[in-house]
């Protein structure tokens, strides 16, 4: 399998999940996710991938300080509706990761490791991308996601143009996909601009 080497880059995530520990899946339940691992899940890398990505990243980070976040004890909320934007799709990469679920998750074993109705949507959370909360100390971060900053390369709309009309290229085509993953790229070498973390004791 052939990707992008920047993706190796980009800092992974760890957890720890009872449940994975308790069914034999990992010693300790300690589960370690990357950037390419919510790539093959999610089917494409994009600026939204990278986003939910990152904001989970330093959301928890900031969320568990020196601790291993624990899988499963995690809410996750959003101000806009599920099928507002791209919503959807960074709400997908969330639950790839922190387990969090809608309705749609695991129902857990006689009362534990339930991990339905941890991800809500249409909340208030004063303008926040994503909101974290963890459910043992309801300690929050409110966490701001922006890359409008970080410019892609100028042949980038005219190249997306062409290969949505099917007049490219194979050479443009291969072209188009080496400058939308730099866009990518710079936005992972810049986490610090793109990512704001707001604590909410």
């Amino acid at each position: 399998m052939t990707y992008p080497q920047f993706f190796n880059n980009i800092p992974t995530i760890k957890l720890q999940d009872d449940l994975a520990y308790l069914l034999g899946a990992f010693e300790d339940g300690l589960i370690e996710f990357s950037y390419l691992d919510v790539v093959k899940s999610a089917g494409h890398s994009c600026p939204t991938v990278l986003g939910a990505y990152l904001m989970t990243l330093q959301g928890l980070k900031a969320l568990h300080e020196n601790e291993i976040a624990k899988r499963g004890n995690i809410l996750v909320e959003f101000k806009e509706k599920q099928i507002d934007g791209v919503a959807g799709v960074i709400g997908s990469v969330i639950t790839n990761i922190t387990g969090s679920t809608t309705t749609n998750g695991f129902k857990g074993l006689a009362g534990k490791h339930d991990r339905n109705n941890l991800m809500n949507f249409e909340k208030d959370i004063s303008g926040a991308s994503v909101r974290f909360t963890r459910l043992d100390t309801q300690k929050s971060v409110d966490v701001f996601y922006n890359a409008s900053m970080i410019l892609p390369h100028p042949s980038m709309n005219s190249l997306m143009q062409k290969c949505i009309q099917g007049s490219a290229t194979n050479e443009e085509k291969i072209e188009f996909g080496k400058v939308w993953q730099k866009r990518v790229e710079d936005i992972s070498n810049n986490i610090e601009e793109v990512i704001k973390v707001n604590i909410k004791e």
